[in-house]
């Protein structure tokens, strides 16, 4: 994925992102830092005091959350980044056209852009394995082994979704997606109750959404517990949709820039 092209692409994002850093420093990082102590210590010790913990196979409902959180922060920062960045490169400031004048290819800006999600993601999931090892919720080891599942669980997201920004002829579409299926899939896929609970006939649903396998993939690195399925199937299923979405997202990328 990282070819010579692909590295200018992701030089060139990384020279953007220092001019806007400190302005993603709140959505990236306190904001989940404050969820975090929100739902986690208030509401978690509610749960707690209810006897609940044993039933989410976990020493306290902080540690059920801590993992599921950062690989659910992981999926809204790769979708977010994969989303209307993507739309300005094709539309409003048109940094796609101007690139492929050079000997750049839509392979190149596709791929360029994905490794700069990934440092953006490894950026955050170091950062979130930090605050949950100081608040105790996941030992430091097992926390740096959550990083690469949050990071693979992003980037599944961010393929497909720059395949869809780059479709687009406005940005009406990536406002629904997010009000309809981001937000829905953060909240209702094992990030902050096991999927038990929901009614039997949604379940199934669950079942095919990629983040509900990267919460089982990063949760069972983090506490060691066992995963629903095999943790092949798992991986297997967020690598097919990573591949997928770079596939579709070079074709989206060649149709609406190379005419």
């Amino acid at each position: 994925m990282a070819t010579p092209g692909a590295l200018r692409v992701l030089e060139h994002n990384i020279i953007s992102y220092k001019r806007v850093w400190k302005g993603t420093v709140f959505s990236s990082f306190v904001n989940p830092v404050l969820f975090l102590a929100a739902m986690g210590l208030g509401l978690g010790t509610l749960v707690d005091a209810g006897g609940r913990a044993a039933a989410l196979g976990t020493t306290s409902y902080l540690a059920f959350l801590a993992p599921g959180l950062m690989v659910a922060t992981a999926m809204q920062m790769a979708s977010f980044e994969s989303a209307f960045p993507v739309m300005a490169g094709m539309k409003w400031r048109k940094t796609y056209h101007a690139a492929l004048s050079t000997p750049l290819r839509s392979a190149d800006l596709v791929a360029g852009h994905l490794v700069f999600v990934a440092f953006r993601l490894v950026m955050m999931a170091v950062v979130f394995a930090i605050v949950i090892t100081a608040f105790g919720a996941v030992e430091f080891n097992r926390a740096l082994l959550a990083i690469l599942p949050a990071v693979l669980t992003g980037l599944a997201f961010a393929a497909p979704i720059a395949a869809f920004a780059g479709s687009l002829e406005s940005d009406y579409g990536l406002s629904s997606m997010f009000r309809f299926v981001i937000v829905p899939m953060f909240l209702f896929s094992g990030t902050f109750f096991p999927i038990d609970q929901i009614p039997g006939w949604l379940q199934p649903l669950v079942y095919v959404v990629p983040l509900w396998h990267g919460v089982e993939l990063t949760r069972s690195a983090a506490l060691g517990t066992a995963t629903a399925l095999n943790p092949l199937i798992h991986i297997g299923i967020l690598v097919a949709v990573l591949v997928i979405g770079f596939v579709a997202a070079i074709r989206a990328f060649e149709k609406r820039l190379i005419k």
